[in-house]
């Protein structure tokens, strides 16, 4: 659960900062919400929650 309050709170600043350096209007914004939203409840969900967390993992594993 650790990493899905980090993967949200790390785009929702991301959205913000597009928000507001990048042009993004609001309404993109909400649209992009109500998507991520439907993709939650679709079939799809445990294979883009599978994705997320690879990703998490690799960029874990990278060693500076």
């Amino acid at each position: 659960m650790t990493l899905s309050i980090s993967a949200v709170l790390l785009l929702a600043i991301i959205v913000y900062l597009l928000v507001k350096k990048s042009g993004l209007k609001a309404g993109h914004a909400v649209v992009c919400m109500m998507l991520g939203f439907y993709l939650a409840s679709s079939s799809m969900a445990p294979t883009i929650d599978e994705l997320g967390t690879n990703v998490a993992g690799i960029i874990g594993d990278i060693k500076f």
